[in-house]
């Protein structure tokens, strides 16, 4: 019996890294990518074209995307936020441009600092730019399972601007749990709607571990028929507009639970464990990842001494 083959999107180089206080060198970016291209990912997140001035962790996105060694079968997608990025981004042969806007106005306008309407229309100019080249384009929309600010987001909203963007030939659609207030049910329904409605588009998901859901969220959507997921090595990431927030859901974590349950995700787990390990030294402190911590569900040990003789 065939396994059911999930694929498995890594975002930790762009959305974790953007997190961290201290500037990760190039170097060390380049390595841990290459590294990473080896594990067996269908997709990298490699960095953003954003300007330096508000994201200076990336502003070496055009070296970083010039000198990775890349596998012919991984595709490496950055974020762009306007249409300067996307030339910056296209300069460099990405094989795919990541736009966002959040569903939740409030959000939006506080992490963008621009209406939704305004959103769209600045990425509907960077779609109409990319449309003409063989890049393709993902529409990445924020707080698609609640906002920290505004509470529920309701699923007909989600699904409208999904919609808009969809008749724009976008490749595919990211529905991102942004600030971990996605539960299984919730993520079950939106998502069976979701691709009941866009049956050709590439939809992936994108869970936040804020408040200890994410595998299970990644459960309920591979229910849904899902099976695509953004991952954070090491679970790094987070929001600043989630007090609290812990990382993306920890990729370690994931393919070691998707192996356990007889899925096939294509990722080394041993070679993405050498790869997390790396972390710790690079970022200056401690990751999420519990995998990292206590190794696979079946690494043995010696056994241990009784308590009497341990004392």
């Amino acid at each position: 019996m065939q396994k059911k083959r999930i694929y498995i999107q890594e975002v930790a180089c762009r959305d974790g890294f953007q997190n961290e206080a201290a500037f990760i060198p190039t170097d060390d970016k380049i390595e841990i990518i290459n590294r990473l291209s080896d594990c067996g990912f269908a997709k990298i997140e490699v960095t953003s074209f954003t300007s330096p001035k508000a994201i200076p962790a990336l502003r070496d996105a055009e070296e970083v995307m010039h000198r990775i060694q890349r596998n012919p079968n991984v595709v490496y997608t950055v974020l762009v936020p306007n249409l300067r990025g996307a030339e910056r981004a296209m300069s460099c042969g990405v094989d795919e441009v990541n736009l966002v806007m959040s569903v939740s106005e409030t959000h939006n306008q506080s992490n963008l600092r621009m209406t939704r309407e305004r959103s769209f229309e600045q990425l509907a100019g960077i779609i109409g730019e990319v449309k003409s080249t063989p890049v393709a384009i993902n529409i990445s929309l924020s707080c698609s399972f609640g906002c920290p600010m505004e509470g529920d987001v309701p699923q007909d909203e989600v699904l409208s601007w999904a919609d808009r963007f969809a008749e724009l030939g976008v490749h595919g659609i990211t529905l991102c749990d942004t600030t971990g207030m996605a539960y299984p049910t919730q993520v079950r329904a939106l998502f069976e709607d979701c691709k009941a409605r866009f049956p050709a588009l590439e939809l992936t998901a994108h869970f936040h571990n804020t408040r200890g859901m994410a595998l299970a969220n990644a459960n309920a959507a591979i229910e849904a028929g899902i099976n695509r997921f953004d991952v954070s090595l090491g679970g790094l990431g987070g929001c600043p507009y989630a007090p609290g927030a812990s990382g993306n859901v920890c990729t370690e974590e994931m393919v070691h639970m998707l192996e356990l349950m007889g899925m096939d995700t294509g990722v080394n787990l041993e070679q993405l464990l050498q790869a997390s390990a790396l972390l710790p030294g690079l970022i200056g402190h401690d990751v999420p990842s519990q995998i990292l911590k206590a190794g696979p569900r079946l690494k043995l040990h010696n056994p241990v001494g009784s308590m009497a003789r341990s004392q």
